[in-house]
């Protein structure tokens, strides 16, 4: 069992573990990881499924947040790239969320569009994710057991 206490970990830390969480889930369900040396280009991981498609993954972690953020030059809202959501609670396991990027073609509540990037804005536009109790309901359809279990037996045509 691992430790629990995740306010501990630094930020670079629970990164980290998060990374490696999501490697081992995946791995969990019988898919391929193959990992990079360097996260440079936005892409923490590769995927490939039995059917042999491959999809590229980036990892976000939340402890006391409650909003993670892809800036939009970094991952393409398409079927191909797939994010991770793990959210940290002392005392808890993580929960982690799987879902296509694609969630940001119609964005809602939980996943939201930041077009920042004008002249008189310092932030370059993002693709958000809300991390609320409110609206818990549209990131729980996809909890890791529901999509991982789908993403094992479907191809992502």
């Amino acid at each position: 069992m691992p430790n629990l206490n995740w306010s501990r970990l630094t930020h670079m830390q629970i990164g980290k573990y998060a990374e490696y969480y999501c490697k081992m889930e995946f791995t969990s369900y019988g898919l391929d990881v193959y990992t990079s040396e360097v996260d440079d280009h936005g892409v923490d991981f590769v995927i490939k499924d039995r059917r042999g498609n491959f999809y590229e993954v980036q990892v976000k972690s939340i402890r006391k947040t409650s909003y993670a953020f892809i800036p939009k030059d970094k991952i393409k809202t398409d079927k191909a790239h797939l994010v991770c959501l793990v959210k940290f609670t002392d005392g808890e396991m993580p929960k982690l969320y799987v879902f296509p990027a694609t969630v940001w073609n119609n964005p809602n509540e939980v996943f939201v569009d930041r077009p920042y990037g004008k002249e008189s804005q310092k932030s370059k536009a993002e693709w958000g994710i809300n991390y609320s109790k409110k609206h818990l309901d549209l990131l729980e359809i996809y909890a890791a057991e529901k999509t991982l279990d789908v993403l094992e037996n479907c191809s992502s045509t």
